[in-house]
């Protein structure tokens, strides 16, 4: 890796915040009880800490803070959320709505269950990434228990209409779980306004650490209950048991607490930021393509896709600078990304994708130098390109008849 690197990786995982680091430090030396210790100071401490942190995110939610769990991430939080909840309520009826662009950690759960023995409405999406509130209710059976659709898609930056969704999922009497891992910090996200009964959220997406995320379980109109996945100790009110990452749980806290402070105009700047690399990458370069909706997206989100150039080539050319050409979770694949597919876009293209997505800590300097030598790459790359050369002359490359004879 380059000495001069450029982190533009945010949707992946976040650096985290030093005055998070500075908040959690004292959880590990000495304030190290565990939470569930009430016998001695010491666990009290912790419990205080954890309760503290609780009542903080549970009213950034629009929630009760007797709703939130906490958990070792938002992997963790969509499988007990689903799982448990099919499973709970399986007597009502085994059918689950989902989308085609949701995170594996959502539609993994969602095949298993299949396995099982239930039955899976997999929703298509638009050419820009988003469900149709009309699509959703035709699908919706008496026998549909659990729908489960992202706030944010981690991919393309796509903004559902999660109030809509929620409303139609409540007319129906299914449960409403939103995957809002991309979207908690940087969007507003309230349970009741946008009719959520289940919602993940994990801390490393927004300056926090790893290995720690949060459940929202609604316990009224209705309440929710799960079965669930862990058994020993009945800790999270017999959701999850385990003992608690308190460090853990103080350090997501505090992330958002510090994300809540200054989200709009932080957003805000970092839409800025991203709309001149947006606007320098479509201008300079020919043949490429915004993925994505064009403005119900993250402000952190830029998913463009360079003809003519193979993604995993353009990552190896950008030496020192870190971006993405497709999901984290997915970037062991060769395959095309199956978020891309699902909005239409062909393989050649989806091939040449790249996310580039910005936090906090980019600026505009490096906005610029990502820029310049993006397109630096690109031409290099294009030049080497037969097809590119073909394209410029006019040919329909998808006319052409490649067959040997």
């Amino acid at each position: 890796m380059s000495d001069t690197a450029i982190y533009m990786d945010n949707q992946a995982t976040t650096p985290l915040d030093p005055r998070v680091l500075k908040a959690m430090l004292p959880y590990f030396e000495e304030h190290f009880g565990n939470a569930a210790s009430r016998s001695h100071g010491f666990g009290w401490t912790a419990e205080k800490a954890v309760e503290n942190a609780r009542l903080l995110i549970a009213d950034a939610l629009g929630a009760q803070s007797r709703e939130l769990i906490f958990t070792s991430g938002a992997t963790e939080s969509n499988n007990l959320a689903i799982l448990g909840a099919a499973r709970m309520y399986q007597s009502r009826g085994k059918h689950i709505v989902t989308a085609a662009t949701e995170h594996k950690a959502v539609l993994d759960p969602f095949l298993y269950l299949q396995n099982q023995g239930w039955e899976m409405t997999v929703l298509d999406v638009d050419e820009f990434g988003r469900v149709s509130p009309e699509n959703l209710r035709s699908a919706l059976r008496e026998d549909t228990t659990l729908v489960s659709i992202m706030h944010g898609n981690n991919e393309v930056g796509t903004l559902h209409p999660i109030a809509e969704i929620g409303a139609i999922c409540h007319e129906h009497g299914a449960l409403f779980h939103c995957d809002a891992t991309q979207t908690l910090g940087k969007e507003n996200v309230n349970v009741e306004e946008m009719n959520i009964d289940l919602l993940s959220c994990s801390a490393h997406k927004l300056y926090g650490p790893k290995g720690v995320g949060a459940l929202y379980i609604r316990r009224r109109n209705p309440r929710v209950r799960l079965e669930p996945l862990f058994h020993g100790g009945g800790h999270e009110r017999g959701f999850r048991s385990g003992t608690l990452n308190v460090p853990g749980v103080v350090g997501l806290a505090t992330a958002l607490e510090i994300c809540l402070e200054d989200m709009d105009t932080e957003q805000a700047r970092i839409r800025v930021m991203r709309d001149r690399l947006q606007h320098r990458l479509l201008s300079e370069l020919d043949y490429t393509h915004l993925n994505g909706h064009p403005e119900e997206r993250l402000a952190t989100n830029l998913n463009i896709s360079f003809e003519f150039v193979e993604g995993e080539s353009m990552l190896m050319g950008m030496d020192g600078i870190a971006v993405s050409s497709g999901s984290a979770c997915t970037s062991a694949s060769l395959e095309p990304s199956y978020v891309l597919r699902a909005l239409g876009v062909g393989d050649d293209k989806a091939h040449s994708s790249i996310r580039f997505s910005l936090g906090r800590f980019n600026t505009e300097a490096e906005v610029e130098e990502v820029a310049d030598r993006t397109i630096a790459t690109v031409q290099r790359l294009r030049e080497m390109s037969p097809l590119y050369e073909m394209a410029q002359e006019g040919i329909n490359i998808a006319s052409v008849n490649w067959s040997a004879h």
